[in-house]
């Protein structure tokens, strides 16, 4: 098991995925992913989503005609990691309720960015716990905050049948 899928929480190590809900606590943490872009995969992420502004690609012109540093890295890119994080974490039955984010300051090309959370709340009555989720640098500024809410479901998929029925076994 590499660093990227585990979770970890104080002394403990759990694989990647949410454990047991009844084993959740407030700070616990979700798997650590970490990203640096390519020109390549941003070139593909913007054409994937008809994204045509040049500061995703063009340096030159990012940095002549826009004044960055380099080639920005979308933000909607670094919403995606965000989702994936919580997705990643997710089991079973597991629904995202809410979703938000917010870029908060530029990454360029060549920056090394982390992808976490950690649990901010549980309501143990609803099932529903709030994520705090964040992008950071290599420095360990946060350039991108993010929340989620998921409702805790079954770890195991349920044996009824969409639509109302149950599986007949025999």
């Amino acid at each position: 098991m590499t660093p990227g899928d585990r979770v970890t929480s104080g002394d403990r190590v759990t694989p990647k995925g949410r454990p047991d809900s009844s084993t959740l606590r407030v700070g616990d943490r979700l798997a650590e992913r970490s990203y640096e872009p390519t020109n390549v995969s941003l070139f593909l992420y913007n054409a994937a989503i008809w994204n045509a502004h040049r500061i995703h690609y063009d340096e030159r012109y990012t940095r002549e005609v826009e004044k960055h540093p380099g080639v920005v890295i979308d933000g909607p890119l670094q919403g995606d990691w965000l989702t994936q994080a919580v997705k990643e974490w997710m089991v079973g039955g597991d629904s995202m309720l809410e979703f938000e984010y917010s870029n908060r300051r530029a990454c360029h090309l060549g920056d090394r960015l982390t992808v976490s959370g950690e649990i901010a709340e549980i309501d143990a009555e609803t099932q529903e716990i709030t994520l705090g989720l964040w992008v950071k640098t290599e420095d360990g500024e946060v350039t991108t905050p993010g929340r989620a809410i998921v409702r805790l479901g079954p770890r195991e998929p349920s044996s009824a049948v969409p639509g109302g029925g149950e599986t007949d076994s025999e």
